[in-house]
C-alpha cells in the first residue's frame, strides 16, 4: 500500500503528539516519548487549554443561569418531562458536536483537510452525518423521556408526547447545525494557524453548546405549547425531518469513513443519551424541591466541565493512536501496562502529562465559575464554605473518574479497531452528564439542612412544590 510523504509541520506535530525525536524514521514504531523529547510541554497544553476552557465555563455559568430561569417557564412547570430532556439533549454536544470536533481535529492533524476539494468532501458528509444523528437521537431522547416519566408513575399525554418530540427533533437539528458549522470553522483555521486542535474545538463546543440548545430548547418548545391544538402542526415537524434525513444521508455517503459511522455508529450515542436521560431523571424529581435550590444553576457547569474535560483528553489520545498505529493494534508501550489510576496521572507519558494539567484546571476553574454564578444569582445559590468544598469535591471525583475511564476506553476501542473518537467521547461525555447530576444532588442533600436554616437565617424564596 502507498504511503503518503508527510509534510515537514507534520513531522513536527508528530513529535508534539508524542512522537520521539531519535527514530531513524517517521514510519519506525515509536517509544514510548519522555518529556524531554516531547514538544508538547506541560506548559504549552496548559497555555493552550486554559483559555477556550475558562471560556467554555462562563458559557456553561450562563446555561445555568438560563436554565434556572426556564424551570419557571409554563412549559417546563407543565410538562414535568422536558425536564428530563434537558441532560440528554444538551448533552448531544458530547455526543455530536464534541465528536465531530475530534474527527476533524483527526484529520485535521493527519493532513486530511489540507487539499480543498478534500476539505470540502471531509466537511459536508461530516456535517451531513451529524443532522441524521441530530435527528434520529433527538427523537430517541423525547421517547425516553417519556418512559422514564411512565416508569416513575406521570402519565402519558397525547398531547405532551407531540410537543415533546417536535421539540427534541428541532431543537437537536437547528443546534447540531449551528454548532457543526462552527466546529468546522474552528479546527480549519486552527490548522492554518498552526494550533492542536484538540485542545481548542472541544472547549469551544462545550462553551456554546449548552447556551445554544438550551435558549432553543425553551424558545421552541414554548413555541408548540402555545400551539399544542394545532392538529398537524407537530406531526408535519416530525414528517418533515424524517423527509430530509435520506438526502442527508446521500451526502454523507461521499465519504467512507462516514459511512461506516452511518453503519455502526449509533450504538455510542444512544447509549450516552439513555445515561444522559438518567441524569435527567434525577434533574426532573430535584428541581423543585426546597433544599435543591440552585441545583438547575450548577447542574449545566458540573456536567458540562467534566465532558469538556474528558473529551479533551479522549481526543488527544485518540489522534496519537491515529499517527503512530493502525487500528486493532495497539503501540508497543500501550501493551506493557495496563492503565491504572497510578498510571493514567503520575507517569512520564504525554497522555499522564495531559490529564495531570486537566486535573489542576479542576478546582480554579470551578471556583472562577462559581464566583461568576454567586455574583449575578447571590440569592438562588448556596455560598458557604462548606457548599464550596462539596462542591469542589464533587467536581474532582468527576473529573478524576473520567479522565482514568478514558484512558481505559481508548484502549479498549482500539483493540477492537473502533475509531475512540466516534464511540469513546459519546459514551464518556454522557456518563459525565449521570455522574456531575448525580454528585451534584449528594452535595446539596449533604448540604441543605444547613443551608436551609443557618446559612440563609430565614425562609426560602416561594418556590413550586415538589413535581
Amino acid at each position: 500500500m502507498e504511503t503518503r510523504q508527510r509534510r515537514p509541520e507534520e513531522l513536527g506535530l508528530l513529535q508534539a503528539l508524542g512522537a520521539g525525536s531519535g527514530l531513524e524514521s517517521p514510519r519506525a514504531v515509536p517509544t514510548p516519548p519522555g518529556p524531554e523529547l516531547s514538544r508538547e510541554t506541560a506548559w504549552s497544553i496548559g497555555i493552550q487549554v486554559t483559555l477556550p476552557f475558562l471560556f467554555a465555563g462562563l458559557g456553561l455559568s450562563g446555561a445555568g443561569i438560563l436554565l434556572h430561569y426556564f424551570q419557571h417557564w409554563p412549559v417546563f412547570t407543565e410538562m414535568k418531562d422536558l425536564l428530563t430532556l434537558v441532560p440528554p439533549l444538551v448533552g448531544l454536544k458530547g455526543n455530536l458536536e464534541m465528536t465531530l470536533a475530534s474527527r476533524l481535529s483527526t484529520a485535521a492533524n493527519t493532513g486530511q483537510i489540507d487539499d480543498p476539494r478534500e476539505q470540502y468532501r471531509v466537511v459536508s458528509s461530516n456535517l451531513a452525518l451529524v443532522q441524521v444523528q441530530a435527528a434520529v437521537v433527538g427523537l430517541l431522547a423525547a421517547v425516553a423521556a417519556l418512559l422514564l416519566g411512565l416508569a416513575s408513575g406521570q402519565g402519558l399525554d397525547v398531547v405532551e408526547a407531540q410537543v415533546l418530540c417536535a421539540s427534541s427533533i428541532l431543537t437537536a437539528s437547528l443546534a447540531a447545525c449551528a454548532l457543526g458549522t462552527l466546529m468546522v470553522c474552528i479546527v480549519v483555521g486552527a490548522r492554518k494557524l498552526g494550533v492542536n486542535p484538540d485542545n481548542i474545538a472541544t472547549p469551544i463546543a462545550a462553551s456554546l453548546g449548552d447556551l445554544i440548545t438550551l435558549s432553543l430548547l425553551a424558545v421552541v418548545s414554548s413555541f408548540f405549547y402555545r400551539h399544542r391544538d394545532s392538529q398537524y402542526l407537530m406531526p408535519l415537524v416530525c414528517v418533515g425531518f424524517a423527509a430530509l434525513t435520506p438526502a442527508c444521508v446521500l451526502i454523507a455517503k461521499q465519504n467512507p469513513p462516514v459511512v461506516r459511522i452511518l453503519k455502526f455508529g449509533w450504538f455510542p450515542i444512544i447509549l450516552a443519551m439513555l445515561v444522559s436521560s438518567l441524569g435527567g431523571l434525577i434533574l426532573n424529581k430535584t428541581l423543585y424541591w426546597p433544599q435543591f435550590r440552585g441545583m438547575a444553576i450548577f447542574a449545566p457547569i458540573m456536567c458540562g466541565v467534566g465532558g469538556n474535560l474528558v473529551a479533551i483528553q479522549t481526543s488527544r489520545i485518540s489522534t496519537y493512536l491515529h499517527l503512530w498505529s493502525t487500528p486493532g493494534v495497539l503501540p508497543l508501550w500501550m501493551k506493557k501496562c495496563w492503565p491504572n489510576p497510578c498510571s493514567t496521572f503520575c507517569s512520564s507519558e504525554l497522555s499522564a502529562t495531559s490529564a495531570r494539567v486537566l486535573l489542576l484546571l479542576v478546582v480554579p476553574g470551578h471556583l472562577a465559575f462559581f464566583s461568576v454564578v454567586s455574583l449575578l444569582e447571590s440569592q438562588s445559590v448556596p455560598s458557604d464554605g462548606t457548599f464550596v468544598l462539596l462542591y469542589l469535591l464533587a467536581g474532582l471525583v468527576q473529573v478524576v473518574v473520567l479522565l482514568h475511564l478514558a484512558d481505559v476506553a481508548v484502549r479498549l476501542a482500539w483493540r477492537q479497531a473502533l475509531d475512540p473518537d466516534d464511540h469513546c467521547i459519546p459514551c464518556l461525555t454522557g456518563l459525565g452528564d449521570l455522574l456531575g447530576t448525580g454528585l451534584l444532588a449528594l452535595c446539596f442533600l449533604a448540604h441543605g439542612p444547613l443551608w436551609a436554616g443557618a446559612r440563609l437565617g430565614g425562609p426560602l424564596d416561594p418556590a413550586p412544590g415538589p413535581p
